[in-house]
Formats: C-alpha cells, structure tokens, sequence
C-alpha cells in the first residue's frame, strides 16, 4: 500500500488531528504524539468540551492539586482543542486531545466536529494505537484507512474491513463522514507483549505518518534516543525471559515471510525526504 503524502493533501486546507486516551491509545502512543505535536508546533487551545456532559467521574476521577500560583486547585478530565500553523506549508492544524468519553458519544462527537466546523477544518485526521502481534525489533506498522471512496481513492488508501466494538476514533470518523468531511484514521501497532506506556518508537512512527500526510517536519527532540533506549530495553527483557525471546524470535520470523523488507527504496526516499525537510528548516532529527 502506497504511503499517503502531502501532495495529495491541498496545502491550505485545514486538517483536524484527534487522538483520545484509554481504548483506543495502546501504550499511550497515539496521545504522546499529539502531545509531541503541541509542544512542537507551539498550539494554543482554543476550547475545551464540557466534562459534566460526557464524563463518569468514578471512571475519570478529577485531579487536585497545586496550581501555577500555588493554590490547590481541581482539574477535570476534559477534552482540549488546540489551533496551530505550521511554519513550512502554512497550514492550519486542528489538535484534539481528550479522555475517551464515558456517554453520549454522538453528543460529543457532534459538539467536537460542530468546533471543527467553525474552525474552517475540511479533513478530520483520528490517531489511535492497537496491541498486535508484532515484533518490537521491527518498524512499528501503521495502518491509515478511511470508510470515504473518495479519500481512498485521492490518497491510495484501504478501506477499513474491521468488524466489532469500536472506540470514539471509530465513531468520530463515522460522524464526520456523515457531514461530508473528508476522515481517515491512523493506527499503529503495539507491541502487546510490552503493551504499558510510554511506547516511544511507536509514537516516532506515527510522528512520521503524519510528516508524510501534512508535508511538514516534526522536530522529534529526544524521541528517536527514547525510542531507541525503549528498544534495548525490551532486548534485555527478551534476552533475560527464554520464553519472550522465543515469541519475538517467532513474530519476526511471521512478519519477515509475510512481507517484503521494510528497507524499500521507496521507505529510504521518504525517511531522506523527511530528514531534508527538518534539515532545510533547521528543526533537526
């Protein structure tokens, strides 16, 4: 499956990216990426949903503690909306972060996308991550689908063949295909075998996915030294259980069958385009 990029996108258009904690983020992947991208980007939130609607508070217990002024203060599991523009294409991006909601999914799916409506957002982008069976020594996959025709057909890309329950990242898309906006979803795959957070090299591999779709470079920071120091950890774990080592040894020899190698020279131009791009703009690695 050819990997979706930027020119396929309008640089203009605004793209709206929503990732959600609790089911739908196997090793806080998916929200450690958009988190990456606030910071990164320099976002600023814009709105936030009220948790009173959506929330059971047993579930998603409020927090206190000392605010920036020191006084003890409560905050409340709520969802953010951030507004950023990039600097190389210009583009405005729409950040969603928030806590998988306990009721009233259609409500809160249908506030989101009325916000994203007011903010000009024509494409809604949902990131989650999953616990497959697959091995830690090799790329993280992630797997970008959409239930619109068109968009496969503009980005060359899958249509989504799961059936089961599904999370707000399922419904959100549902919901905003139904309005007419153009939705996908990215998925990478965890490791289930170290399924606990933080899962850096899968968050690096999302960062990237979404480099390629927006045309734009993440400056990645220490990631790519976590993800790396992750990795050697899950080594060590492999080499000190004989039983873990023999699944891995197992799963790599499953995918290695399967696919081709993930060193294509088409993988090797994209990864040169990206380190061109944060080269030319001085975001380094």
């Amino acid at each position: 499956m050819t990997e979706p990029t930027a020119a396929d996108l309008p640089a203009r258009e605004t793209v709206l990216l929503a990732a959600f904690e609790g089911w739908n983020d196997a090793g806080g992947a998916a929200t450690a990426a958009l988190e990456h991208l606030h910071d990164a980007w320099d976002a600023e939130q814009v709105d936030e949903l009220d948790p009173e609607e959506y929330h059971d508070f047993q579930v998603n217990r409020p927090v206190v503690g000392p605010g920036p002024d020191g006084t003890r203060e409560i905050t409340w599991p709520t969802t953010a909306v951030a507004v950023t523009t990039t600097r190389r294409t210009g583009r405005r991006v729409v950040l969603v972060h928030g806590i998988e909601p306990s009721m009233r999914w259609r409500r809160y799916c249908s506030e989101l996308l009325d916000i994203a409506a007011g903010l000009g957002v024509r494409t809604v982008v949902t990131v989650g991550a999953l616990l497959a069976d697959v091995p830690h020594t090799r790329p993280i996959p992630v797997n970008t689908t959409s239930e619109d025709p068109d968009v496969r057909e503009l980005l060359g890309l899958e249509p989504n063949t799961y059936e089961g329950p599904t999370g707000i990242v399922g419904v959100l898309q549902h919901e905003a295909a139904a309005r007419g906006v153009q939705a996908m979803s990215l998925w990478a795959a965890v490791p289930h075998y170290v399924a606990a957070p933080p899962s850096p090299k899968a968050t690096l591999a999302i960062l990237h996915r979404i480099e390629s779709l927006l045309g734009e470079p993440v400056a990645l920071g220490d990631l790519p030294e976590d993800a790396a120091a992750w990795q050697h950890g899950v080594d060590e774990l492999a080499g000190d259980d004989s039983e873990i080592g023999e699944y891995v040894r197992q799963l790599e020899e499953a995918k290695d069958t399967v696919e081709l190698p993930e060193a294509s020279g088409e993988a090797i131009a994209q990864e040169f385009e990206r380190y061109l791009r944060r080269r030319d703009k001085g975001t380094g690695g």
